[in-house]
């Protein structure tokens, strides 16, 4: 169930929207790909943000359950790979975090 938000500052989000929304397709591709999930599991979204000065223009925030075969360096790699791929579409410096859930107090209705 990853669910993973790219907060993008307003002034970029008018440059760069279009293109971070054309790589919505390929960003869940590597989500699948490297978190063993299907397409269905996914939620991505583009959210135009107002931030300060000094903090990255963009901002990724995933949360994912834990499995075991997701190690921190599973994850880091993953997190360098999705920063990379965001910055493709938008070039900018982009900050990821990535927040594993408890899945005993975890509840999604779909």
């Amino acid at each position: 169930m990853p669910n993973l938000k790219i907060h993008v500052e307003e002034a970029l989000w008018h440059e760069r929207g279009a293109a971070l929304r054309a790589a919505l397709p390929e960003i869940r591709a590597l989500l699948c790909d490297r978190l063993s999930v299907p397409p269905g599991a996914c939620q991505l979204a583009l959210i135009p943000v107002w931030g300060l000065d000094g903090q990255p223009q963009i901002n990724a925030e995933l949360h994912i359950l834990p499995r075991s075969e997701r190690t921190p360096d599973l994850l880091r790699a993953l997190a360098a790979d999705l920063r990379a791929e965001v910055a493709r579409a938008a070039p900018a410096e982009v900050a990821v975090r990535i927040g594993q859930l408890d899945p005993t107090t975890y509840i999604a209705l779909k």
